[in-house]
Formats: structure tokens, C-alpha cells, sequence
């Protein structure tokens, strides 16, 4: 497994625009570009944990659900350990803890996450 560490949560009015961050440390492998597929989660109260959008390490497939296509952006900066998750045009609904997470390819569940950083966006 891996150690994650979110930042850029916070509070941000609608329409608004958020960057989170997540870096990547230790683990098994030396080199992190091959070997992961990287996730971000949320999870609103009373409501189960959702998979916001997912990467491969490499960048070449991405994921998103609908309710965040186009609004919502993953990317990485392998010189430095980090994936990110940039958020535009933020809604009220998308308040909730986002969590980082990972997983190695070809295991079917992601089993490193971060602690968790809260995003609030006000109406």
C-alpha cells in the first residue's frame, strides 16, 4: 500500500473553482507510474461513497460518472508524487469529504486512502 495526503479542500461559493491534492508516498513499487491506478472519491452525509473520477498513473484512461463529466478534471505530476483533482463550476450537491485513493492495476479494489479533506460550496 500506499501513503496518501489530501489538501486544497475548503469552502467556495457555487460556480467556484477548488484544486484538491493528493501525494503519493511509499508503497512497494519505486515507480509509481506504471504500477497504480489513482481515484477520487466522495462521500456526502448520509450517502454512500462515490468514484468521482479515476486515472491510471500514466494519464491514457480516465473515468467519470455524469454528474461530474466536464466539470471535474484528474491529472498528475509524476516529478512530483501527486495526483490532483481540479473542480469547476463547484455545486451546492458536491459538498462532501473527498478522499483520495489507490489501487494497484489489475487488483479490483483500491486499498490506499487518504484521510480525507472536506469541500463545502455554499448556494
Amino acid at each position: 500500500q500506499v501513503q496518501l495526503v489530501e489538501s486544497g479542500g475548503g469552502l467556495v461559493q457555487a460556480g467556484g473553482s477548488l484544486r484538491l491534492s493528493c501525494l503519493v508516498s511509499g508503497g512497494s513499487f519505486s515507480n509509481y507510474f506504471t504500477h497504480y491506478v489513482m481515484g477520487w472519491f466522495r462521500q456526502a452525509p448520509g450517502k454512500e461513497r462515490e468514484l468521482i473520477a479515476a486515472s491510471t498513473w500514466d494519464g491514457r484512461n480516465t473515468h467519470y460518472p455524469d454528474s461530474v463529466k466536464g466539470r471535474f478534471t484528474i491529472s498528475r505530476d509524476n516529478a512530483k508524487n501527486t495526483v490532483y483533482l481540479q473542480m469547476n463550476s463547484l455545486k451546492p450537491e458536491d459538498t462532501a469529504v473527498y478522499y483520495c485513493a489507490a489501487k494497484i492495476r489489475g487488483e479490483p479494489d483500491f486499498g490506499s486512502w487518504g484521510q480525507g479533506t472536506q469541500v463545502s460550496v455554499s448556494s
